[in-house]
C-alpha cells in the first residue's frame, strides 16, 4: 500500500512541469507527478497499475521504451483531509518530446528521421498491446526521444485501459484498477480532435487506437515531407472503419520495415539531432 505522503517545506523541489492532469516536480528520485484534481486520483492510481504490470510482463530488452515507477505517494491536505495521488517517475535525461521535435523542425522532419520514432513508437505499443494494455493517449506531449542515440519512451500511462476481449487477450480482473476493458477514463481536452469518433462516442478502444493516435504524431511530425507511400502507409492507419484499421502492432512494423527498405534501402543509422 503507497504511504501517506505530506509535503514538508520544499520537499519536493520546483515545478518542472504541468501535465494534463498533474504537476510535475523533481525529486531525488526522478519526477513526482500529482494531480491538481482529487477527482482524478483513478487515473493517477491507472498508471501506477499499468506500468507495474508492463515492468511484469514486458520482456527485459523492450522495458526501456517504459518509465519506471519508482513509487507512488498520496498527499493530504491539511485541515481538508482531502488527498491527492501521486506517482514518482523516474528521470529521464537527455529526452525530448515530439511536441519539442515539432516546433524545432516547423517546416516538417525529414521521413528518414521520423522512420526510426515510427519504428520505435510502433515497438512501443505492440509490447503494451501484447501485454494487454492499450496506451489510450498516444500523443506528442507522452512520446519521448532521446535524439543522438535514437531512445524512445512512451509516458503517461494514465488513460490506459485493458483490452476488451476480442481484440487482444484482455487483462485479468482486477488489473489497472478495475477499469472496464477498453473504455477510456478521460480524453486530454486539447487533443479531442485527434481521437476518432467511435471512441469520442464511448465505444470501447481497441488496439487499433494507439495506432491511429501515433500515426497523427508521425504525420504531424513529418507535415508535408511525408513521401506518396508513406503517406498512403499513414492513411491506411487511419480509416474511418474501425474493423478495417491495423489492430497488431508488430505485424504493422514489418510491413513499414518492408516499405522503408523499398523506399531507401537497407536500414542504416542516420544521426538526429534538435538545432541548436
Amino acid at each position: 500500500m503507497p504511504g501517506l505522503w505530506r509535503r514538508y517545506g520544499e520537499e519536493y523541489g520546483p515545478l518542472a512541469a504541468r501535465g494534463d492532469i498533474a504537476n510535475l516536480y523533481r525529486v531525488r528520485p526522478g519526477l513526482l507527478k500529482l494531480v491538481r484534481d482529487p477527482a482524478d486520483n483513478d487515473l493517477m492510481r491507472r498508471e501506477a497499475t499499468a506500468l507495474t504490470q508492463l515492468r511484469a510482463e514486458v520482456e527485459p530488452r523492450l522495458r526501456a521504451y517504459f518509465p519506471r515507477l519508482v513509487q507512488t505517494r498520496r498527499r493530504q491536505e491539511p485541515g481538508s483531509g482531502i488527498q491527492r495521488h501521486a506517482n514518482v517517475i523516474g528521470w529521464l535525461p537527455g529526452f525530448v518530446s515530439l511536441a519539442q521535435v515539432s516546433a524545432a523542425f516547423p517546416a516538417g522532419v525529414d521521413a528518414r528521421d521520423a522512420a526510426w520514432m515510427w519504428r520505435r513508437l510502433l515497438v512501443a505499443i505492440g509490447a503494451a498491446h501484447r501485454a494487454g494494455i492499450i496506451h489510450g493517449a498516444v500523443l506528442p506531449e507522452h512520446v519521448l526521444i532521446q535524439p543522438a542515440e535514437h531512445g524512445l519512451v512512451l509516458i503517461d500511462w494514465c488513460y490506459s485501459v485493458p483490452a476488451p476481449a476480442g481484440r487482444l487477450e484482455p487483462a485479468p480482473a482486477g488489473r489497472l484498477g478495475g477499469a472496464p476493458a477498453g473504455r477510456l477514463g478521460a480524453v486530454p481536452g486539447r487533443y479531442r480532435a485527434w481521437y476518432p469518433p467511435e471512441v469520442l462516442a464511448g465505444q470501447p478502444a481497441g488496439p487499433d487506437l494507439d495506432i491511429w493516435l501515433a500515426t497523427r504524431c508521425m504525420t504531424e511530425l513529418t507535415g508535408t515531407a511525408l513521401p506518396g507511400p508513406l503517406a498512403s502507409f499513414a492513411a491506411g492507419c487511419t480509416l474511418a472503419s474501425p474493423r478495417r484499421r491495423p489492430d497488431d502492432a508488430w505485424q504493422l512494423l514489418a510491413e513499414f520495415d518492408d516499405l522503408l527498405e523499398r523506399r531507401y534501402g537497407p536500414r542504416r543509422f542516420r544521426p538526429f539531432a534538435m538545432p541548436a
